[in-house]
């Protein structure tokens, strides 16, 4: 079964091809990704690779973790589920807003 790992203190200048060279060394690459700020473009300094089976994303924390790439000591290990983080949007009707008969004149 596929695992997720987390990749972290990457360098900004780190490519998602880097990611997947340095992780396919030690077993089946199925996707690199890492993670870019929306509106710059620029890598926030972490990103994601899913290795084929949990044994290769085992085989990588091992390897990788706590050393040097690209001149950054990285971390590396499985990933947690995601989370939805507090006091993000969704929170519905804000209230006082809109609609109804009151008139603001």
């Amino acid at each position: 079964m596929a695992k997720k790992l987390y990749v972290g203190n990457l360098s900004y200048n780190t490519k998602e091809e880097d990611l997947r060279e340095a992780f396919s060394k030690i077993g089946e690459v199925l996707s690199a990704t890492l993670i870019v700020d929306k509106e710059s473009g620029r890598s926030k300094g972490f990103g994601f690779v899913e290795m084929a089976s949990d044994e290769d994303a085992g085989k990588a924390i091992a390897a990788l973790n706590g050393t040097a790439f690209m001149d950054r000591t990285i971390t590396v290990n499985e990933a947690k589920p995601k989370t939805e983080r507090s006091g993000s949007g969704g929170r519905g009707d804000r209230g006082g807003y809109g609609g109804g008969e009151k008139s603001w004149r």
